[in-house]
């Protein structure tokens, strides 16, 4: 098994951090194996406040106590820098790796601005070297551990889009923002269309100047056209995460570097922000439930009987849920709660997405794995199969003795491919 994919890679890719990879593959891999998810925020319209929207959703992330990366793709005009304040960092780059930009204790930010000499210097590049760049700012970068990394891309659906969306996978998941104007709306209709063509989901469309905030008394007048991003996001079968007002207090925190999430969070722009990223953070908080600790009557077996497998290497459970020899198979007695039968099956050759239909096919209600990327977690819910991660390197059928009897410790995932 060690020689195939596992399945529980995060990343579209098909194989594991193991032979046929490159380094830099491998390397790629590991990197998106800790984020749990990937949320890059296009537009098919310049001037609609993308960068704006993807700077209070990373902020609004991290106000929410997750671990949040805000990487800045934007290579012709990248603003994140001084969206946040951020115009005279420069990060640290040492052998191979490159220290992101600490924004508070859990927001970590990466722009090609860092980088620029001054900020007046225009980036010529070609289409190639965006690509490098966008990659080694993905797999380089020293994000570590994330709930969420929110990518910020330039308009259109060109080279900076098509490569962030590649690099990070098929479970990467598009935010779009329009303004309510059918010019605005036609040219993001485009990516929609985009986004299914090249198979990425779309979580939602976003309306932002949606009405303008009278800075007087407080009210929103509908000056422009609205509704725009709700029509499109109803005609195309996506979400419709909410509209964002023209409020002149979000361009004023714009150039003066501090995000109105953060200022103003009960006023009208920011409680509409709230209300968009809720959906968002829903994925988090999804994947917790799916991973929580299932009691045993809560597994749907027949006739009393239920199946637990446990992925297996030198006769223990095996850290890296792709890299295992065998699985156990465990027929458990629900009223007993006790083990009948135990049965060691060596899975078919693996290609991506198979184990979790091979061990379904089983009869399996839960899997007990020590490490799983958050793709193949997500694989294994939809074949109707629940996964607790993070066991320990034991026998089996301790690990399963205790699971049944309530004592079963679990620590972090260990998944690093």
């Amino acid at each position: 098994m060690s020689d195939h994919a596992c399945g529980s890679c995060s990343s579209s890719g098909s194989g594991c951090s193991s032979q046929g990879c490159s380094p830099e593959e491998i390397k790629l891999k590991k990197a998106l194996s800790r984020i749990k998810h990937k949320i890059v925020v296009i537009s098919g319209k310049g001037g609609v406040g993308k960068s704006t929207v993807a700077t209070n959703i990373a902020v609004a992330l991290s106000l929410a106590g997750k671990q949040v990366g805000l990487l800045d793709v934007d290579v012709h005009g990248p603003s994140i820098p001084r969206l946040l304040s951020l115009e005279d960092q420069k990060p640290h780059i040492g052998h191979e790796v490159i220290e992101p930009i600490s924004y508070s204790s859990n927001l970590w930010v990466m722009s090609l601005g860092f980088m620029l000499p001054s900020k007046d210097d225009p980036v010529i590049w070609r289409g190639p070297v965006k690509i490098g760049m966008i990659k080694q700012f993905v797999q380089d970068v020293a994000w570590n551990d994330l709930d969420f990394l929110v990518v910020d891309c330039p308009p259109g659906t060109g080279d900076e889009p098509l490569s962030a969306l590649q690099t990070l996978g098929s479970d990467a998941q598009a935010v779009i923002v329009t303004t309510p104007q059918g010019v605005a709306v036609d040219d993001v209709r485009r990516s929609v269309n985009f986004c299914k063509q090249v198979g990425n989901p779309v979580l939602g469309i976003v309306e932002n100047m949606s009405g303008f905030v009278c800075p007087d008394c407080g009210s929103v007048h509908n000056i422009f056209n609205t509704g725009g991003g709700e029509e499109l996001a109803r005609e195309t079968g996506v979400k419709f995460l909410g509209r964002i007002p023209l409020d002149p207090e979000v361009g004023r925190s714009g150039d003066e570097g501090y995000p109105i999430v953060r200022v103003d969070h009960d006023g009208i722009t920011g409680k509409a922000l709230n209300t968009i990223i809720k959906p968002i953070l829903n994925l988090t908080e999804s994947l917790q439930e799916n991973n929580a600790m299932p009691k045993v009557e809560e597994l749907k077996g027949k006739n009393g009987m239920i199946r637990i497998a446990v992925p297996v290497a030198a006769g223990k459970l095996c850290m890296h849920f792709g890299h295992c020899e065998q699985f156990a198979l465990m027929d458990i007695d629900t009223a007993t709660k006790g083990i009948v039968a135990t049965n060691m099956e060596t899975p078919p050759p693996h290609e991506p997405g198979v184990l979790p239909k091979w061990i379904a096919d089983q009869g399996v209600q839960l899997v007990l794995a020590g490490g799983m990327g958050s793709k193949a977690q997500s694989l294994f819910t939809d074949a109707g199969v629940k996964v607790v991660v993070g066991s320990p390197a034991e026998a089996p059928e301790n690990v399963v003795a205790n699971y049944l009897a309530g004592t079963l410790q679990t620590g972090s995932n260990t998944c690093d491919h």
